[in-house]
């Protein structure tokens, strides 16, 4: 039996990519409500028109800030004039490891070659103020995995991720942003962005042009670091740092973890040495990495279609009743709670419990946290 061709992937409409940017860049709209809007109504711009009953219902007391087509046509343009352009969860170009992960970005802004989106990738992280030891490292591990076919991932920081990015060049680096491409950090790398952007790699961000990176945006910047590779290399990192929760994120998605070890005496290699004890592959030479790698099937998995984000099961979104409804709020609270926690102390079916989630989401009464818990806010 000849197995059918892999989907073609959807060739969106110019009015459903304006109505997705302006989903996702509208009040309370972030990865998981905008999958639970597309699936509920098959397209941006029909669940654009029910989000003001959907707040409502889900105790709004104000407006939905809903952003207007002006704003998305604007930020179009913008992408166009700085040579940049707007990819959406489900079209070609985005990208798969990114596609396949917990809670994908549904539109990214991209600048350079996406053709480097499609080859096997592997992440460098690390210190900012790296060591001469750890940056020459960085530089043999960044070149030799690129001479071997890998793209080399990272997050465009001063020291580790510096050094990654430049060994690279040659063979292809993917630099993610934490704001707006049009907002680099930090500054002094815009060189080498111009340099990754003109030498066949490219630069990635999910935030909005103009958009000025805040702290809380780093860990965000992060996950999509991790997500776009099949591994993440940490050579120097302190305790508490970035890198790690790099690292914590990579075990999350079920990426592979190694760690360069360091001197117990260098407070940079304390982070390493602490994931080497907590079960991280061991490095010293790329042939560790490309080892690891390799018993990893090459072959990507089929494209996520819109059909598919809109296979929910047969229960999806279904309309509670009064004291359905009540139940479902009654068993929520402050504390992070698990979807099924919630199902068994409300009987809710499974449906039910997704259109009050989505409701309170959009009303802004909903905290997602890690493992797929909620709380609902006061």
């Amino acid at each position: 039996m000849i197995a059918a061709p892999p989907a073609e992937p959807p060739r969106f409409s110019e009015s459903e990519r304006l109505a997705r940017l302006r989903l996702i860049r509208s009040e309370n709209v972030g990865p998981v409500t905008f999958a639970s809007l597309i699936r509920r109504f098959g397209s941006a711009e029909a669940a654009i028109d029910a989000l003001p009953d959907l707040a409502a219902r889900g105790g709004s007391r104000r407006p939905l800030k809903i952003a207007t087509l002006k704003v998305a046509e604007v930020e179009m343009a913008t992408a166009t004039r700085l040579g940049a352009r707007f990819v959406t969860i489900g079209e070609a170009d985005y990208p798969q490891t990114l596609r396949l992960s917990q809670t994908p970005p549904p539109v990214l802004a991209i600048m350079g070659d996406a053709s480097v989106l499609k080859r096997p990738a592997v992440a460098i992280v690390g210190a900012r103020n790296a060591s001469a030891a750890g940056t020459r490292l960085t530089q043999m591990f960044a070149r030799e995995l690129g001479e071997a076919g890998h793209a080399v991932v990272s997050g465009l920081a001063r020291g580790i991720d510096t050094a990654a990015h430049e060994a690279s060049l040659p063979t292809g680096t993917i630099g993610v942003f934490a704001g707006g491409l049009d907002k680099p950090y930090p500054a002094e790398n815009r060189p080498l962005m111009r340099r990754i952007v003109d030498g066949g790699g490219c630069l990635v961000t999910e935030m909005p042009f103009g958009w000025e990176p805040r702290a809380a945006d780093f860990p965000r910047r992060n996950r999509v670091v991790v997500a776009l590779a099949a591994g993440v290399l940490v050579v120097e990192a302190a305790m508490r740092s970035g890198s790690l929760i790099s690292a914590r994120l990579a075990g999350e998605l079920g990426r592979l973890v190694f760690a360069v070890p360091g001197s117990p005496l260098d407070i940079r290699a304390a982070g390493t040495n602490a994931l080497l004890k907590d079960g991280a592959t061991l490095v010293t030479e790329t042939a560790d990495i490309l080892q690891a790698l390799s018993p990893l099937d090459p072959r990507m998995p089929a494209r996520l279609t819109d059909d598919m984000l809109r296979e929910a099961d047969d229960e999806a979104f279904e309309e509670p009743s009064h004291a359905g409804r009540d139940r479902i709020l009654r068993a929520l609270g402050a504390a992070p709670t698990a979807v099924d926690d919630i199902l068994a102390h409300s009987g809710a079916e499974l449906g039910e419990l997704q259109l009050v989630l989505l409701e309170l989401d959009l009303a802004g009464r909903l905290e997602r946290h890690a493992g797929g818990r909620v709380s609902l806010l006061s």
